[in-house]
């Protein structure tokens, strides 16, 4: 059986980092995201029993090495759990620039799960496949549920899970994400495998749960300034502990502290709600509201990067039959 799903990748408000089982993917602690649209990744799944082996394209390439594996490990859940061995083809298309902090992973496995446990005839929730996305990465579990979600810390699927958070609608409508493309190429794996060897990764774990109380408590009222406050000073944070670790990576681009320094003018200078985030990438989302978004991608494009301007983003979707990429 075929299916095809699309899924939004993710930027993270309150992000995880480190990883207390690898083989799972079971982060140490809670994470909050927001999904973004129009970028997506549309993923068609094909179980045939007469294939002798899987085969993995993404955007035209054939998917080999670690990228495989990491594939290979939300197949084999979907096969376990339906109880086939039968080979598949898989290809995805994103819409979007990959590996340059934009969240391709997430909206990649997430859209990879939702197809795939809907071509081998499982009857799941959105949070019970974001369990399965997350084998593949973390951050495509809260891509599954869509919109703003939460990810749960734990030991197995039944708590280490997604779960949509209940955002106020006008809240959502206003949100306009301003792109701010730095082109930089990034391996997250590596800075989450090497997290907790960081100093300042005690001091992160420390004060991350009144962070998430802090945006979980922000998003149930809607509350624009206190979301993105909590979202840039987590962005901060989480920089200093890549920074410090084993490799000290340091994603961040002379361009991405220019859009830094313009994000702060606006604020301080214009009293325009506008505030900055990261991920592990050079890439910035500059979150503002719909009415400030003209005057806000004006200012981040004077800094000479490529700018673009997104929305919230839902869950992943099935398609239909006549949207199969094969």
């Amino acid at each position: 059986m075929k299916a095809t799903a699309r899924a939004h990748p993710i930027q993270g408000i309150v992000k995880y980092h480190g990883m207390r089982d690898e083989d799972l993917r079971l982060p140490y602690h809670d994470s909050i995201s927001v999904c973004t649209a129009p970028s997506n990744t549309t993923t068609t799944v094909e179980f045939q029993p007469d294939r002798d082996e899987d085969t993995y394209v993404i955007d035209g390439e054939e998917v080999e090495g670690s990228g495989a594996d990491r594939i290979r490990k939300v197949v084999d859940e979907v096969r376990e759990r339906a109880g086939t061995d039968d080979r598949v083809c898989v290809e995805s298309e994103n819409n979007f620039q990959s590996n340059i902090g934009l969240g391709s992973s997430a909206s990649g496995f997430a859209a990879l799960a939702r197809a795939a446990t809907e071509a081998a005839g499982l009857d799941l929730s959105l949070p019970e496949i974001s369990t399965i996305a997350r084998r593949g990465s973390a951050s495509a579990a809260r891509a599954v549920t869509g919109g703003f979600s939460d990810l749960h810390t734990g030991l197995n699927d039944e708590d280490c899970r997604s779960e949509r958070l209940d955002v106020p609608e006008e809240f959502v409508d206003d949100l306009r994400i301003v792109i701010a493309k730095v082109p930089s190429y990034k391996e997250t794996g590596h800075a989450h495998a090497e997290a907790a060897e960081s100093h300042m990764f005690e001091a992160r774990l420390s004060h991350i749960h009144a962070q998430l109380a802090e945006a979980r408590d922000a998003l149930r009222e809607g509350d624009f300034q206190r979301v993105f406050e909590t979202a840039e000073h987590d962005s901060l944070s989480l920089a200093a502990t890549t920074m410090t670790g084993p490799s000290g990576w340091v994603y961040w681009k002379p361009d991405t502290i220019e859009v830094f320094d313009a994000v702060r003018d606006l604020r301080s200078e214009e009293d325009v709600p506008v505030y900055f985030s990261t991920d592990t990438g050079a890439t910035v989302y500059v979150n503002t509201r719909a009415e400030y978004a003209d005057e806000v991608e004006a200012a981040v494009a004077e800094t000479g990067v490529e700018t673009d301007v997104w929305e919230v983003g839902g869950p992943a979707r099935i398609l239909d039959e006549s949207d199969a990429l094969f």
